[in-house]
């Protein structure tokens, strides 16, 4: 155990180095030309806002009924069913019907039904109906239906909150669902959370409709941003589904901000066809329900990219730019709870937890040469080393520091120099019965090896349960100690053991004492 080959010892300290100098990294105030890494601080630490939003899907709801309407009339008229009063309500749809059995058989029906998927893996249908009085039905969604329609908004939701955080440039935002309809966002280091909270409060429902002077057909009456009130038709010629990309950008002639986009193929046809058909005629663009421009058509715009001005500041064609690239979300997002922390709390936070690491750093170092004497420098040493590369393994992984993961450094103190205390302490047993000093120090660590890696073993399988299962600071607390309890192994059976077997091969001749 003692005996180390050239290879060995080279391959220790250069894992060490190497890792070490990671950790360095975190002390360069302007990023380094090669190696641009650092422990990111926490919310707690750095300060910053706490969102909790939750998804609204009436809306979404009303919308997935009204689609079931041509698909239950296409079947209906099918299979020769008479029905009358046919109504769409906010979240189910109502009619009277003839034969209420044969309907049945045809909603339930388990194979290929367009119009009411069964699930088998959840044994349910989307739809359900109930019986009313004189022979009408209302049909509406079942709670798998509604469980389906939340989930899918929600992960859609979480998506498109992402990417418009990500574009906003927020450094290690956290973003995670919280429930059924939540979504947590944690921003550390935020300067301005009111723009974020209305980039994340806008659905951003983008649609192309012109604008209409005959009231026979179906029109809204909108008001645009300049307060004008404008007819404009409810056929949509193109949405932003169809948008691949926009961007912000200045037109030349006026110095006004623009939004500048780019459509795909189909919208480009779509768009294209509408500004053919309609020149001298003008198209309203509309941003979840409101007006924000509507110029004239002066020529038709076949080039699949076009322009929005609205009297925008830069910011505010930058930040619709960015909620157009992002995508419209499926459902509106509330904010139910808001928290922001200060970096002066940060600030406190933080020289609470390093206060509490340099005081249970020194009191392990008096206790370790108090009892170990030249031994307890080699576990101090080894004890300075696992901090580096736990902090050096932090950094590389770009890992984000809590407080929670303040404490789990702190806890690593503790269990790094454990492993060498029972390593110690199984030599002093050694050595009252082994002549040989060298054989009683070799002993001692093969026999001990067994207790301290079952010790950090269920350790750090606790710190992989909590990491699994855990969110938030848990995570935080769990990567740190988990990180933690490898590189004690680490610095404890080679790093110190080296240090150790120098000592002893020395001093073979005479009297070692612990």
């Amino acid at each position: 155990m003692l005996n180390f080959s050239k290879i060995n010892i080279f391959l220790i300290y250069l894992i060490f180095f190497l890792i070490s100098i990671f950790a360095t990294l975190n002390l360069q105030n302007k990023s380094n030309l090669f190696i641009d890494k650092k422990v990111n601080l926490g919310l707690d630490l750095q300060g910053g806002s706490y969102l909790l939003l939750e998804i609204n899907s009436d809306s979404l709801i009303e919308e997935k009924i009204q689609s079931k309407v041509i698909p239950i009339k296409k079947l209906l008229k099918k299979n020769n069913l008479n029905y009358s009063n046919f109504k769409i309500n906010d979240r189910s749809l109502s009619l009277k019907i003839d034969d209420k059995e044969k309907f049945e058989s045809l909603f339930f029906s388990k194979k290929d039904n367009l119009v009411n998927p069964y699930i088998d893996d959840y044994r349910s249908f989307e739809l359900e109906y109930s019986s009313l009085d004189n022979n009408f039905i209302e049909i509406l969604f079942s709670k798998y239906g509604l469980l389906s329609i939340n989930n899918s908004a929600l992960k859609q939701s979480i998506e498109i909150v992402r990417r418009r955080i990500d574009d906003v440039g927020t450094k290690e935002p956290t973003i995670l669902q919280r429930g059924e309809k939540r979504i947590l966002v944690e921003l550390p280091g935020l300067k301005d959370p009111e723009r974020i909270k209305k980039l994340l409060g806008k659905t951003a429902k983008l649609n192309f409709r012109l604008v209409s002077d005959n009231s026979e057909f179906g029109v809204d009456s909108l008001i645009s941003e300049t307060g004008e009130t404008l007819e404009i038709s409810k056929r949509i010629v193109m949405s932003g589904d169809n948008l691949i990309d926009a961007q912000p950008s200045i037109q030349n002639q006026r110095n006004e901000p623009t939004v500048s986009f780019t459509l795909d193929r189909i919208g480009a046809q779509k768009f294209g066809r509408a500004t053919t058909d309609n020149v001298g005629k003008r198209l309203a663009i509309v941003l979840d329900g409101k007006i924000i421009s509507a110029p004239n058509i002066n020529e038709p715009i076949t080039s699949g990219s076009g322009m929005i001005s609205g009297n925008f500041s830069f910011q505010e064609a930058t930040d619709l730019a960015l909620l157009l690239r992002s995508g419209a979300l499926p459902t509106p997002l509330n904010v139910v709870e808001e928290r922001t922390v200060g970096p002066d709390l940060g600030e406190d936070s933080i020289k609470s937890g390093v206060m509490s690491l340099i005081v249970g750093f020194v009191l392990v170092i008096l206790f370790m040469l108090y009892k170990y004497k030249i031994f307890g420098i080699v576990a101090n040493i080894a004890l300075i080393a696992n901090l580096l590369m736990l902090v050096g393994v932090l950094t590389i992984l770009e890992a984000t520091l809590t407080l929670p993961g303040i404490a789990g450094i702190i806890l690593t103190v503790g269990m790094a120099v454990d492993a060498n205390v029972l390593i110690f302490e199984r030599i002093k047993e050694e050595l009252k019965t082994e002549k040989s000093i060298i054989h009683a120090f070799d002993t001692g660590y093969s026999k001990a090896k067994i207790t301290v890696l079952d010790a950090n073993i269920t350790t750090l399988i606790a710190a992989i349960i909590l990491f699994a299962f855990g969110s938030g600071p848990v995570k935080g607390f769990a990567i740190t100690l988990g990180i933690g309890i490898v590189t004690t192994l680490f610095t404890a059976y080679f790093l110190a053991r080296h240090l150790t077997s120098i000592i002893v091969l020395r001093n073979n001749n005479k009297e070692i004492k612990i």
